[in-house]
């Protein structure tokens, strides 16, 4: 490296006055080139310098270039006042600066992709940077009933990572709080450990206990292809509150398979819903399946102040009357009724099916529940209930 080179044919170059020599120097020039150069500027250069080798060209370089340059379009000029000042004369001028271009950005997707989605194009003006969604993003959004085997078992990993909020309720119990109605007892009591005197006024208010939630998962012929994700689905949401969450398939008859649906494992959990289920893939009566359902376990008890979801497509072979008159039963008994439909997200779907219309006067809410975004949703809606 020769620091003290004078500079020839740099912009900025004063004529009939001697340069500055030495690193310094280099700066002046870099100034007189149009660039931002201030004190601190230089003073980070040297600075640089001193814990660098002053004599490798490529680390002057490189300090210079980042402590020196404050926009990219400050990078033509550097080069080439930095080629004229350290270059000694005879000497072809060589770039010090890596030219090899930056690689293209690497998008991670954990769906298949052929080999043009989500690349680079190359144009007349360079590379095409295209931004794309995430496998996960793009998959959360796609219809359940139309996934390949690898977006099923991607699907069921997803699935295991929710964390549903069973709903709430007021309890009759009252536990201490900071706010809320005045605690006598506990106001007195802490008064007598003070010798009767009276220093803070104690307060209680109602606990909140989990509200029962009831799952009715058809599983028809015409709801197969979302079968098998509603009851990966309601494992999630049963293995969450054990305790308050009940499930039943609706098919030509009721069964219940929250037993089943209790096991750790999900595999050995649907394995163990599927033995139980005896009419899957079947006809589709649900008001006969619900009258069973009220008869037996909902005026019992598992409905009466709970949020009933009903997963079906209204698809009914028998009487739409019948259903209607189960619902209206229901409707008494349940805090809140919603019925999701899978085809209720899809453009164009409007709700015309016999089971669809005899159920609406009785209905909270009609959801979608096509995909894994419309499912967590759901999530929210019975959270708020």
């Amino acid at each position: 490296m020769a620091p003290t080179v004078p500079v020839t044919g740099v912009a900025g170059d004063t004529p009939g006055q001697d340069p500055i020599p030495g690193l310094v120097g280099f700066a002046a020039v870099l100034r007189h080139a149009g660039l931002p150069i201030t004190t601190d500027r230089v003073s980070a250069f040297l600075s640089a310098l001193d814990c660098l080798d002053v004599t490798s060209r490529q680390q002057t370089y490189w300090a210079g270039r980042l402590t020196l340059c404050s926009d990219p379009d400050d990078i033509p000029r550097y080069d080439a006042a930095f080629d004229a000042w350290f270059t000694p004369p005879g000497r072809n001028r060589t770039p010090v600066r890596n030219e090899r271009p930056p690689p293209p950005p690497k998008l991670a997707s954990l769906m298949p992709t052929n080999g043009r989605e989500g690349g680079d194009e190359q144009t007349e003006h360079g590379p095409e940077i295209r931004a794309t969604a995430s496998g996960t993003e793009v998959l959360r959004h796609r219809d359940l009933g139309e996934l390949s085997p690898a977006e099923r078992e991607h699907l069921r990993r997803l699935l295991a990572l929710l964390r549903p909020e069973p709903p709430t309720r007021t309890s009759r119990r009252r536990r201490p709080r900071r706010h809320g109605e005045a605690d006598p007892g506990r106001t007195l009591r802490a008064a007598l450990r003070n010798q009767g005197e009276l220093r803070e006024l104690r307060r209680r208010d109602r606990s909140r206990r989990p509200r029962r939630l009831v799952l009715l998962i058809d599983v028809s012929g015409s709801m197969e292809p979302y079968a098998d994700a509603l009851l990966r689905f309601a494992h999630v949401v049963v293995r969450r509150s054990p305790g308050a969450v009940e499930a039943f398939t609706l098919g030509t008859r009721l069964t219940r398979v929250t037993r089943e649906l209790r096991l750790r494992d999900p595999e050995r959990a649907l394995r163990a819903a599927g033995r139980a289920i005896p009419d899957w893939s079947g006809g589709t009566r649900l008001g006969e399946a619900l009258r069973a359902f009220l008869d037996r376990w909902g005026q019992r008890g598992a409905a009466r102040r709970a949020v009933v979801v009903i997963f079906s497509d209204g698809w009914e072979r028998g009487e739409p009357d019948l259903l209607g008159q189960q619902m209206q039963r229901l409707r008494r008994l349940a805090y809140r009724l919603i019925w999701v439909n899978p085809h209720a997200g899809k453009e164009g779907y409007a709700p015309v099916q016999g089971g669809i219309v005899a159920v609406l006067p009785y209905l909270d809410q009609l959801l979608a529940g096509h995909s894994l975004a419309t499912l967590e949703k759901l999530l929210k809606v019975v959270r708020d209930a």
